[in-house]
Formats: C-alpha cells, sequence, structure tokens
C-alpha cells in the first residue's frame, strides 16, 4: 500500500511563493513498492476551492519527468520530482487569491486521463494554501 504525504501549506500574501512537497512512502517492503510505483503511476496535484469542484492543476511522469499544466497555472507553477527520495513537489510562484484552496497529491496508474479526478486511486490528505490579497 503506498501512503502519499503532502507538507508546505500556509499563509502567503498575493504574489509570494510557496513550494509544496508530497512525499510517497511503501510500508514494509517500501524499496520494493515504490519501485513498482514509479513504474506504473503518474503523479498529479490536485486542489479544491471552498464550495468548488477538485481541479487538476499539474501532473509529472516519474520516468522522464514529462510534465503537465493546467491552463490557469501555467507559466506559474512548476512541478517536479525527485525520484531518490520519492517526492514530487509544486513550486507555486506569483500566487493569487485564487489559487487559495486544498491541495492535493494524487498517483494514477498509467496516466490515463490525467485531469480526472476518478482516474487516481492514491490520495493524499491535502495541504491548505491561503493566498491573501
Amino acid at each position: 500500500q503506498v501512503q502519499l504525504v503532502e507538507s508546505g501549506g500556509g499563509l502567503v500574501q498575493a504574489g509570494g511563493s510557496l513550494r509544496l512537497s508530497c512525499a510517497a512512502s511503501g510500508g514494509t517492503f517500501s524499496s520494493y513498492v515504490m519501485a513498482w510505483f514509479r513504474s506504473s503511476y503518474v503523479m498529479g496535484w490536485f486542489r479544491q476551492a471552498p464550495g468548488k469542484e477538485r481541479e487538476f492543476v499539474a501532473g509529472i511522469t516519474w520516468s522522464g519527468g514529462r510534465t503537465y499544466y493546467a491552463d490557469s497555472v501555467k507559466g506559474r507553477f512548476t512541478i517536479s520530482r525527485d525520484n531518490a527520495k520519492n517526492t514530487v513537489y509544486l513550486q507555486m510562484n506569483s500566487l493569487k487569491p485564487e489559487d487559495t484552496a486544498i491541495y492535493y497529491c494524487a498517483g494514477n496508474l498509467n496516466g490515463v486521463n490525467l485531469h480526472t479526478e476518478r482516474a487516481y486511486d492514491y490520495w493524499g490528505q491535502g495541504t491548505q494554501v491561503t493566498v491573501s490579497s
């Protein structure tokens, strides 16, 4: 069983930056589980603002680091990964009040339908990002 744990959220003024982290772990047989996970899954970041549906923000493959972004964050957010640490990052710059949301990382088997929440079967608990105007 793979667990995802996000960190790095907080309160920031508009125009500021935050970096979110998502650490993946695989339990007792972690090294084997994580090797399988990295070879089979694509990682995504989603966010959910109050009263709104969860939306795709960015995605990345463990192998090759191919990246995907929602139009709303292109040029401001950067997703990256560190395979040795089994960690995915989301660098968020030029933050806007409308970026305020709970941010979740998630794992998608084989990278199918990356923008679709239901295509992900591993989820973290989320981390709150609040951008003040």
